[in-house]
């Protein structure tokens, strides 16, 4: 049964600050959101900068798509409404490792813009970056790496981004884009690694 919300008293004046956390860390906490195609290259991107900030002395958190979806998520399907329920429920987890001064890197396809703007709603517009990692659908295909494709192509994956279930690339010009078509994924990983390096720094 579904506790009623009005004995649930939330109460954070007691937590150290996130400040402090962030101190302690020297770094800001910051959550980047990579978003794309399946295949398009997010997650290898997030595990490449992972292992660079991480060798430079940063704290990062990777919340990958399948990762999550194994737990976290596990009772979740690929419907409309199962899709918002799953970042739902990351963007919360995301909001949890910013406020500790964690540098976060998500890595889902979240494909409607509507989806990213709740996520970025629960997390907080200064502390949410996204980018967007651009492949075509037919370049993904071709790629395949988890096989994917295949199945969809065979009736045996229903509700598949990009053929039954659309994706709704950036309409914001400002949005971090890198395309893994044009570009190898270290020449992404370095030009991603100059632009978030600024905003997880801080100030001396």
């Amino acid at each position: 049964m579904t506790q009623d919300t009005k004995d649930i008293h939330p109460d954070f004046s007691g937590l150290l600050p996130r400040e402090v956390k962030e101190g302690r860390l020297n770094q800001r906490g910051h959550v980047f959101w990579f978003y794309g195609l399946s295949g398009s290259g997010k997650s290898t991107l997030a595990y490449a900068l992972e292992k660079r900030l991480f060798a430079e002395g940063y704290f990062v958190q990777i919340l990958d798509g399948d990762n999550v979806r194994t737990g976290l998520n596990n009772n979740l399907g690929f419907s409309d409404e199962d899709r918002v329920e799953n970042i739902r429920r990351i963007s919360e987890v995301a909001k949890l490792f910013v406020q500790t001064g964690i540098v976060t890197l998500v890595s889902f396809i979240t494909p409607k813009i509507a989806i990213r703007e709740a996520a970025k709603a629960v997390i907080g517009e200064d502390d949410f970056t996204e980018i967007y990692v651009e492949a075509s659908f037919e370049t993904c295909a071709e790629r395949d790496v988890k096989g994917l494709y295949a199945k969809a192509k065979a009736g045996e994956i229903k509700n598949f981004t990009g053929k039954d279930s659309a994706f709704e690339p950036p309409v914001d010009s400002d949005v971090f884009t890198v395309n893994t078509e044009s570009k190898g994924i270290m020449e992404c990983s370095n030009n991603l690694y100059d632009q978030l390096l600024p905003i997880i720094k801080l100030s001396t």
